[in-house]
């Protein structure tokens, strides 16, 4: 049977969203609604989709008997409410990054998602590209040596896009794009809490974190390193360094289609959509949606791969790099 999913906003990475998931079997993935907070935009959707049923709120999405598993592809600043709404309706959530805008916020979802006994995933779509599966298989076994040093960088010019640089949209470099580097760290060292955190960044006059550089120390002297900007192009690349070689995502390296493995290169790529993308390579959210899918097969409440204390552990140091910065939003203060 087809795992039954609902879209919940019409926003790019919704439309992103939906056609990867239309990448994927029909008898495996079936799109039943689309909500957005005007009827107007969901119908709009819905019709560009072909998606059965749309509707003007997301109270009706989260009401619909037919839906298992909603994708939440709102605004920072909504992932906790609209997120709480859809598991309190005994709903399966697959909420787009960051989970929440702090510890406390994704903390409460977490909390939600047990009591409800849903599922519950963050969607960082970079864990489930077939480039980061051989990543964490060639770490597993060796294949560079001991890794000692992982730097990633990822800059976008986007200081036109108002989610992105302000605060109440949830905007910020850090938040947004530097994420993707943190998450990637977080992979290579199997989820460990960095020993140490330091944090140095510019401000915009809205408030939020224009650029920043983050330094973490973990465990038996390795270290890492992030650069994330919306205000200039960054070179966008990660490379792992080991004692025995490296392994480096040439580029986007938060939708990677290739490695280099000491040298060698190898390629994924990935299947060409049926409508106009709004983000480069997002045919790869099927990855995610699959991994879903398969726990939810399983009877999992949570992804072994992106896990729900892999969000808390990306809220936490976030937490502390913006602290260090001066990045506060009223979800701070509450």
């Amino acid at each position: 049977m087809a795992t039954r999913w609902g879209i919940c906003s019409a926003g790019k990475i919704s439309h992103d969203f939906t056609v990867a998931l239309k990448t994927l079997p029909p008898g495996d993935h079936q799109i039943v609604a689309v909500a957005a907070r005007k009827l107007q935009d969901a119908q709009e959707f819905a019709k560009k989709h072909s998606i059965p049923q749309a509707y003007g709120s997301y109270e009706e999405l989260a009401r619909d008997p037919e839906i298992e598993v909603v994708y939440v592809g709102t605004i920072h600043p909504y992932h906790l409410p609209v997120g709480m709404l859809f598991m309190k309706a005994q709903k399966n959530v697959l909420c787009e990054k960051p989970m929440a805008m702090n510890l406390r916020e994704v903390q409460e979802l977490v909390a939600s998602a047990k009591m409800n006994q849903v599922f519950l995933m963050e969607a960082v779509w970079t864990r489930f590209f077939p480039a980061s599966l051989e990543i964490q298989r060639l770490l597993s076994r060796g294949e560079v040596g001991e890794v000692k040093m992982v730097k990633a960088d990822f800059g976008v010019p986007l200081m036109h896009v108002p989610r992105a640089v302000e605060k109440e949209l949830g905007g910020g470099a850090l938040l947004d794009i530097g994420i993707y580097c943190l998450q990637f760290i977080c992979m290579v060292y199997n989820g460990e809490k960095p020993e140490f955190i330091q944090a140095t960044g510019v401000c915009l006059d809205t408030g939020v974190d224009e650029g920043m550089v983050v330094t973490l120390k973990f465990s038996r002297n390795r270290m890492a390193v992030f650069t994330c900007s919306v205000a200039v192009e960054l070179p966008n690349d990660t490379v792992i360094v080991g004692t025995k070689g490296t392994i480096r995502v040439p580029e986007h390296m938060w939708c990677p289609t290739s490695l280099v493995v000491n040298g060698k290169e190898i390629q994924y790529p990935l299947p060409e959509p049926y409508l106009p993308l709004n983000f480069i390579n997002s045919t790869g959210m099927r990855y995610e949606a699959e991994e879903v899918r398969q726990c939810l097969l399983k009877g999992l409440k949570e992804s072994p791969r992106m896990s729900q204390a892999d969000s808390l552990l990306l809220a936490e140091v976030m937490d502390e790099a913006r602290r260090q910065v001066g990045v506060v939003y009223s979800q701070d203060c509450q």
